[in-house]
């Protein structure tokens, strides 16, 4: 009879606690969030302007295609939007190069060199080699265009139609000159040549043919490269000078991703690439005088501090650390509108350094013009990576350079006169510029920035050498600008936190109001009330104010358990008011939110959007404050919002899936539960471009590695944790899950699993993959942070 009764009791408490998992309901569902993302509707992208600034194209889908197609319209229409057809797609010219007054365009298409006339809106083919052509652009006589073809530059003279080949590149090594034959070999060629007399007379007409050829247009010497390879050649204006990089190539061992599920039913490697710590490619810098005839090596070192050594050595004294030169990796030339002028932006191997220096082209001289020093590494806005991709360029008066740097914590833009030294900030304040560029006046400059908060981004003018900022977008959010040809009216893409990206068509001008030209969510998508999240600070540890996006659920729904997301890095932001990437993410914190979860999104240490202090606060120690706070995060939701400390739970994808395991193995009396997509479990076998730029070498600077990657904390592990991870990842490879999961085992843990997915990669694509993943991710949750 007792027992009996302890048996119905305890059915009733289970019954009841059921009833309190699952009272909480909601409109949305994993399977209807992580469908095709065509159910959202369509968002355009890939916005460019007709020539004559008529016309808007953009990627769209209308018509419930594969994939998006190319839309337009008209501006003197702007209710209809139009799919284009092919016949109309071949006559397009969106990229290329303006001459100065903007009647003619150059530009490539289908490997041949075209030009498009601004007058008759025209285009014709200037020359059909049979090989492609690329870089075309006008030289300052305007009658001139260089182009690159088979690492060469050739000169096309437009009224002639004369073609010049510039330089003479060859691959391979120099082949011995006068090579002599054998005593047979030459008796052969010697009876063959006296006995047949056309071939005899074709072997004089060709030695005739060369030897006039040579006196009437003589080739530039060659310059054989070996077995480097060529980049980045260039012409400069007045014609007078070449420059170009070898790259000497290296061969580091790479790892082999086996794909299991082969259509052909065998287990196929895939090549993936090879591990931090790489050998890297060697990177000079070559200067082509076209006048002399001449190649010449441009020397780097005596670049300034080019024997510096990093302070992390003084962390290992055991260690015989030499002051050397150091390798540099030379970006593409910058040369005046004038030609007379050069600069080359140039890396340090170690990304510690960033050089801008004057090159003299008549010497291969470099003159150090700016040093920016990063003891952790150079990044940022606009200052790019080793290969370029940087801001940097002259102004019209072809004395000052302009460029993006760290310098005063955040990235800003600045000038410099060649001539002076001179250097001076136009921009200031704790915000970062993106994508400045100079108006075809050469009166202004435009570009984004977060001055108004690192939640937002807006488009500006301001004066060439500085000034005050004109604020041309209103709408909060994401202002994402393309400017009409003629500058008068700006496309913006633009979205909201909870609205997703449309196109709006705005005159440049503060006080104009912007019209939508798009509205391409669907009406079930439309149907749901997505929430906006609040954007919040809380207090760190070290007294740091952590930016987040909090979901916080009705007071009726609420149930005392919290979720806190870590996004991925890259250098990326999340707490922000505009449509995230991370957009089936956001969907799945409305669903917990309506299950009576708070959810909180993270901007930790390490993310992007905060200037260079907080974008390096994780160097030589990834799982350092970027974990801690997670920690001050959940102490905010326990302390402020009245969530219970034992239902706190964690997760996130790639490097949030790294944090997720950090926190699981090293932080166990706070959070309950994790779930860790795609993670790095050793940062010893990520790759080299990202990793050795947060923890330098692994053979160099052993101790950054191990406090920073999760197998070495295992044991720590005390929770409930899910692994989940693609088997044909070729980023974070399942190598590394692998590993990690011996090492449980052998520690004796149980209260683990591992998920895996055997068609994904790294950023999984089925439906179905993405909603058995996250119907897991919900029951982990459901099942370990709702009990009582």
């Amino acid at each position: 009879m007792h027992s009996h009764f302890k048996i119905l009791s305890f059915t009733i408490l289970l019954f009841f606690s059921f009833q309190i998992i699952t009272a909480q309901q909601s409109s949305l569902s994993v399977e209807k969030i992580m469908k095709d993302p065509k159910w959202m509707g369509t968002i355009p992208s890939n916005v460019k302007w007709a020539e004559n600034g008529g016309t808007l194209y953009f990627n769209y889908n209308l018509q419930e295609d594969p994939s998006d197609s190319l839309y337009k319209i008209q501006l003197n229409a702007p209710e209809k939007i139009v799919k284009v057809g092919q016949k109309e797609i071949k006559t397009l010219t969106f990229n290329g190069i303006y001459n100065k007054d903007r009647s003619a365009k150059l530009y490539t298409k289908d490997g041949k060199l075209m030009l498009f006339s601004s007058k008759d809106n025209s285009s014709r083919t200037l020359l059909d080699l049979g090989e492609n052509v690329r870089n075309a652009e006008f030289l300052k006589d305007e009658n001139l265009v260089s182009f690159n073809m088979k690492n060469n530059l050739y000169l096309f003279h437009l009224k002639t139609g004369f073609l010049e080949k510039i330089t003479n590149i060859k691959p391979g090594n120099e082949p011995e000159k006068n090579e002599k034959l054998s005593t047979k070999d030459e008796w052969l060629k010697n009876e063959n040549l006296g006995l047949l007399e056309v071939v005899n007379q074709r072997k004089i007409k060709r030695e005739e043919s060369e030897a006039y050829y040579n006196s009437i247009q003589k080739d530039p010497t060659s310059f054989y490269t070996g077995d480097k390879e060529v980049s980045n050649l260039h012409l400069s204006p007045d014609g007078k000078f070449a420059t170009f990089n070898l790259t000497t190539p290296v061969k580091n061992k790479y790892t082999d991703v086996p794909n299991y599920v082969d259509a052909s039913g065998y287990t196929v490697n895939l090549p993936a690439r090879s591990k931090v710590g790489d050998e890297i490619e060697e990177e000079e810098l070559f200067i082509y005088s076209v006048e002399n005839d001449s190649v010449y090596i441009v020397k780097t070192d005596g670049l300034p501090g080019i024997t510096d050594l990093p302070d992390y050595t003084k962390d290992y004294p055991e260690k015989n650390w030499e002051k050397e030169v150091r390798e540099v990796i030379p970006a593409a030339t910058y040369f005046s509108e004038d030609g007379k002028r050069a600069i080359v932006n140039i890396r340090s191997q170690d990304n510690k350094d960033r050089w801008i220096a004057s090159l003299d082209l008549a010497t291969g001289v470099l003159k150090s013009l700016d040093r920016q020093r990063d003891e952790a590494w150079i990044n940022g806005p606009g200052i790019g990576y080793a290969t370029g991709y940087e801001t940097m360029g002259w102004l019209p008066d072809n004395k000052n350079i302009y460029f993006q740097s760290e310098e005063s914590g955040y990235s800003h833009l600045y000038v410099l006169n060649v001539d002076t030294g001179n250097k001076k900030q136009l921009t200031k304040g704790s915000f970062e510029v993106f994508d400045p560029f100079i108006s075809k006046d050469g009166k202004s400059w435009f570009l984004t920035t977060s001055e108004v908060g690192p939640e937002e981004r807006h488009f500006y003018k301001m004066p060439l050498m500085g000034g005050k900022m004109e604020k041309l977008t209103s709408m909060s959010g994401n202002n994402d600008v393309y400017l009409s040809p003629d500058e008068k009216r700006m496309a913006i893409l633009y979205s909201y936190s909870n609205k997703p990206w449309e196109l709006f068509l705005k005159k440049t001008q503060q006080k104009d109001n912007a019209t939508q030209l798009t509205s391409g969510l669907s009406e079930e998508f439309k149907a749901y009330p997505w929430r906006d999240p609040e954007i919040v600070n809380f207090k760190a540890e070290d007294g740091a104010m952590v930016p987040a996006r909090i979901y916080k659920p009705s007071a009726t729904a609420k149930n005392g358990a919290a979720v806190i997301f870590v996004h991925g890095a890259g250098y990326l932001q999340n707490a922000h008011k505009w449509w995230s990437s991370y957009f089936r993410e956001y969907m799945f914190h409305n669903l917990l939110t309506d299950l009576g979860y708070t959810v909180l999104d993270i901007d930790y240490r390490g993310s992007a959007g905060y200037g260079r202090d907080w974008r390096t606060a994780i160097y030589r120690h990834m799982g350092g404050k970027d974990l801690s706070d997670q920690v001050d995060g959940a102490t905010y939701l326990v302390k402020e919002l009245g969530i219970d400390k034992d239902k706190v739970g964690i997760y996130g994808g790639s490097y949030g899936g790294f944090i997720t395991l950090m926190a699981m193995f090293n932080e166990p009396e706070t959070f309950t539960s994790g779930a860790a997509l795609r993670s790095v479990t050793d940062w010893a076998h990520y790759n080299h471009g990202y990793t050795s730029n947060i923890l330098n070498n692994p053979v160099d600077d052993p101790i950054a590695y191990k406090r920073s990657s999760p197998i070495y904390f295992a044991e720590g592990l005390e929770g409930n944790l899910l692994i989940e991870h693609g088997m044909l990842d070729v980023n974070v490879h399942f190598q590394d899950v692998v590993r990690l999961s011996q090492r449980l085992i052998e520690l004796g843990k149980n209260n683990w699993e591992l998920a895996v997915y055997p068609l994904e990669d790294h950023g999984f694509v089925e439906p179905s993959s993405w909603t058995d993943e996250y119907k897991r991710i919900l029951k982990l949750f459901n099942e370990t942070l709702l009990k009582d």
